[in-house]
């Protein structure tokens, strides 16, 4: 099974791929989304196959986007101008559909990645060797502040403070302003390491430095523990 996402921030073009998808016994569609930066993230968990990548996006372009994972998954460029296939394939891009894709012409995509797939899991692992399952580790992540995109070590994050329209993630060295949701970064930060304790506060479980009288230090602030996360924080910290 090729575990892949859509990305592209034209939603009949999500439609239109997730449909193809759902016709191919062989894929899986983990995630679609129009944000590139979520799907970003996605894939630097490491549990993405595929990628089904529009190149001309307002936050982040398919090359760019392709120069950060370096081959982390395979790719399949999609898009409505045909002069980026050229650059596309610089960055080993398995293929390039160009809009509107039919059915033919994607599932001929995706012949392609399987082949490659193939050739790669014969070159790389020996046939007399089964591969035990190993937990994903979940080491950094890419935030957005109002310029560019900044690798965040998820070790290093004691906290994050949500202010309106943007929050503020607190590292043991530095403060980063990025412009996203609370919602949004719980959904992408591990619910083993990082929990939320009040509607403005996430934090990493392990720097946790005391708990009295439902408050918490940490970083050398006091938080109080919102009264709707009291059971959730109690045991998660019972588990770590």
């Amino acid at each position: 099974m090729i575990k892949c996402i859509v990305v592209d921030d034209k939603p009949l073009a999500i439609d239109v791929l997730t449909h193809y998808i759902d016709q191919i016994p062989e894929l899986s569609l983990s995630f679609s989304t129009d944000n590139p930066i979520e799907a970003l993230n996605k894939v630097m968990e490491g549990d993405v196959d595929l990628v089904f990548l529009d190149i001309q996006m307002p936050e982040l372009s398919g090359i760019q986007f392709m120069k950060i994972i370096k081959g982390k998954c395979l790719v399949v460029l999609t898009t409505a101008y045909a002069e980026y296939a050229l650059e596309g394939f610089d960055h080993d891009a398995v293929d390039y559909l160009l809009k509107p894709v039919s059915f033919e012409r994607f599932y001929k995509s995706v012949e392609k990645v399987q082949l490659l797939r193939k050739g790669l899991a014969e070159k790389e692992v020996p046939k007399t060797t089964v591969a035990s399952p190993t937990k994903k580790v979940i080491r950094d992540m890419f935030v957005k502040t109002e310029y560019k995109l900044v690798r965040v070590s998820l070790d290093e994050i004691l906290y994050v403070k949500g202010l309106q329209n943007y929050l503020t993630i607190h590292t043991v060295h530095e403060k980063i302003t990025s412009l996203q949701t609370m919602k949004s970064i719980e959904e992408q930060l591990p619910a083993d390491q990082f929990i939320r304790i009040h509607k403005s506060y996430i934090v990493s479980i392990h720097k946790i430095e005391s708990i009295e009288r439902n408050r918490i230090r940490i970083g050398g602030i006091t938080i109080a523990l919102g009264e709707v996360y009291r059971k959730a924080f109690y045991e998660a910290i019972e588990t770590n």
